[in-house]
């Protein structure tokens, strides 16, 4: 996987301090973040954090009640065609035509894309094993995402935005999405920008995560810097105790008795040292998954 574009580069994607509210529901609560050119940024929360509203406003369907979307440096509701044009997009709702044949819906599409390129895109039918005169309607739910994947790489597209591409589907066709995720980001210049719940995924192929929350940013870095930053620690005390003695850059605990596990945000020494400072001794110092520090910092 290659290394991201230099952080001199213009951003693909500024968001700043956006709100949205659904009536009484706050979507998106004062949301900032830059989604830098070249790489993949995963956008990971569960299920109405806020991660789709966010993709709305980036693709300009939804326009900011407070803050400014910037994609490509152009306002993506006021200059749909200077955007669109530019961006590859997935939903999860794989919201295709059913009464269209496979070979129909990407002709239909290329009439959108001056720069689609007939022979990716046959090349990509191949490789999705789709029949171009199937119909849409009859597709699996596995080919529906395939085939919607297809029209969304075909255009060699500067940004790939995709919300959930793996939901509800079998091993096989995710491993399949995930290298057309990779292949895309080959060529230079290419960006993946994609939501999901699959941290697993998201942990294997995305250069810089953000975690997101009921509609707040709980965390930005690069992958490398999120698992340098958090450990698991097991301490046993001397003694037993109810509550566990406080540990800086704790994020949530487990345990009892004189036995403790912390999860932590903060380089391995420092915490050792932090630990040893209470008297305790460190049993355990590990590495969290990506699900580990989801779980911890939203228990935080």
């Amino acid at each position: 996987m290659r290394e991201p574009f230099s952080s001199s580069a213009p951003p693909i994607v500024e968001i700043h301090r956006v709100t949205r509210q659904f009536g009484n529901k706050t979507a998106l609560d004062d949301i900032s973040l830059t989604v830098a050119r070249g790489g993949v940024f995963g956008l990971i929360g569960g299920n109405g954090a806020g991660k789709t509203t966010l993709i709305k406003h980036i693709l300009g369907l939804l326009k900011p009640q407070q803050g400014t979307v910037g994609v490509f440096g152009l306002d993506p509701v006021k200059e749909p065609v200077g955007t669109l044009g530019r961006i590859g997009y997935l939903s999860e709702d794989r919201d295709l035509p059913d009464w269209m044949r496979v070979g129909e819906l990407m002709r239909y599409t290329q009439a959108f894309f001056p720069n689609w390129d007939e022979k990716y895109a046959e090349e990509l039918r191949a490789a999705f094993d789709l029949d171009a005169n199937a119909r849409v309607k009859n597709l699996s739910r596995g080919q529906r995402a395939r085939a919607g994947l297809l029209v969304a790489l075909a255009h060699r597209p500067e940004l790939l935005v995709l919300d959930e591409p793996s939901s509800g589907l079998d091993p096989v066709v995710r491993r399949d999405i995930l290298g057309a995720i990779i292949r895309t980001i080959a060529d230079e210049g290419r960006t993946v920008l994609f939501s999901s719940h699959l941290l697993d995924e998201v942990e294997r192929v995305a250069d810089r995560v953000a975690i997101i929350h009921q509609g707040r940013i709980l965390l930005t870095a690069s992958m490398e810097e999120i698992k340098v930053q958090h450990r698991r620690l097991t301490l046993r005390f001397d003694q037993s105790v109810e509550q566990p003695p406080f540990l800086v850059g704790t994020l949530c605990t487990e345990g009892k008795g004189a036995e403790w596990t912390y999860f932590c945000s903060g380089e391995s020494l420092q915490l050792r040292n932090a630990a040893e400072a209470l008297g305790a001794t460190v049993v355990d110092d590990a590495g969290l998954t990506l699900d580990e520090i989801f779980v911890s910092r939203i228990q935080g």
